[in-house]
């Protein structure tokens, strides 16, 4: 039973992840923009949507991570793909998604430092989520 129960578990996890980043980067924040008229409010309600994301992405990373390591007991391709996809979004979460906050508080919304951020954001998130659909498009893997 645990032979067909941790695949499954992975394969779900992996979903989850993958899937909510797909939604909410190319559906749902496009579509937050295109349908409210106020850009603000689509950016807080974006940025919201992009959090909780970024923190269900690193619970599934870190269960991932190490249901990895119960399966292969070595360093090997979805290790470190998973490991990248846990480093775009801390540093997309925890160092870009502030110095944005910084500026929007300032009121500097309108600077190219601004759009800098943004593009380093959007960079990390389409890394990690092309990264993630090789995950899936690889299905599982051979086990021990």
């Amino acid at each position: 039973m645990t032979g067909k129960l941790l695949p499954a578990a992975e394969r779900i996890l992996l979903t989850l992840w993958v899937g909510a980043l797909w939604v909410a980067g190319f559906i749902v924040a496009p579509l937050l923009f295109s349908e409210l008229d106020e850009r603000a409010l689509a950016g807080s309600l974006a940025g919201s949507l992009f959090t909780v994301t970024s923190y269900l992405g690193l619970l599934c990373g870190a269960v991932l991570l190490l249901m990895n390591g119960f399966n292969y007991r070595a360093i090997n391709w979805r290790a470190v793909t998973i490991i990248g996809m846990l480093l775009f979004t801390m540093v997309g979460q925890f160092v870009i998604t502030p110095m944005i906050a910084e500026l929007r508080v300032a009121g500097l919304t309108q600077t190219p430092g601004f759009g800098r951020l943004h593009g380093i954001a959007s960079v990390l998130f389409v890394g990690t989520s092309v990264l993630g659909l090789m995950l899936v498009a690889a299905g599982a893997g051979n086990r021990r």
